[in-house]
């Protein structure tokens, strides 16, 4: 009976407006924004620049683009790798959060400040998505994961690329990043989002605390 009784009186003390669909994707959304202190301009490395050169290079051979598709660089920093898809003459967009917004604005690429998983398109509208260094600042992967295939067309292409976990790098330990995830998790993940034809590649290098590792996916939309 006084179990009964508690669970009565914290029942009358919640109010319906607290828990509302609203008042829940409120919260969420107050979360979010107080994550976006955590985000830092991404400029451009001698590093990453050779490896995005490396990556996009086996990705058109693999699957070629015509002039003119149709790309979304999610995260792109301050344009490492939109100056490919500008040089080949895709219609690439960009998209980042803060200051490098500007900065590839400025240089005179298609970029646009959005969420990451948030994605303000119609559903199939691109023919590639890139997503490099990406997916580890998603508090929820899968479903950011799901994003891009929402705004893939049937046949198209996600280049994904993500550090391990447990590095020299501790990765793990970034202030941003949520999602450091093991090989199998984003496997299992890629899965369950629907995508088909998983390419992955390993890529190793040492830095001066030892021994780094990335993770790249290249998945097709069925």
């Amino acid at each position: 009976m006084a179990a009964q009784a508690r669970q009565k009186r914290i029942t009358s003390e919640i109010q319906p407006e607290a828990y509302s669909l609203e008042a829940k994707y409120a919260r969420f959304d107050k979360f979010l924004k107080s994550l976006w202190k955590d985000v830092y301009p991404e400029t451009a490395t001698e590093l990453h620049d050779s490896i995005t050169a490396s990556a996009y290079k086996a990705l058109k051979t693999e699957h070629p683009l015509a002039e003119g598709a149709k790309v979304l660089d999610i995260g792109c920093g301050q344009g490492v790798a939109l100056k490919h898809f500008t040089a080949d003459k895709l219609d690439a967009v960009g998209i980042a959060i803060g200051e490098d917004v500007r900065i590839c604005c400025e240089k005179g690429y298609n970029a646009v400040e959005m969420d990451l998983s948030f994605l303000d398109f119609e559903d199939e509208t691109f023919d590639l998505v890139w997503s490099r260094h990406v997916l580890e600042h998603s508090i929820f992967p899968y479903f950011s994961l799901a994003e891009t295939y929402r705004v893939l067309k049937p046949g198209g292409i996600l280049y994904m690329e993500v550090p391990a976990p447990d590095t020299a790098a501790n990765h793990q330990n970034n202030p941003n990043h949520y999602s450091v995830l093991g090989r199998s998790m984003w496997l299992e993940l890629i899965r369950r989002v629907g995508y088909s034809s998983v390419r992955v590649r390993e890529i190793g290098f040492n830095l001066a605390a030892g021994p780094d590792r990335y993770w790249s996916f290249t998945v097709k939309k069925r």
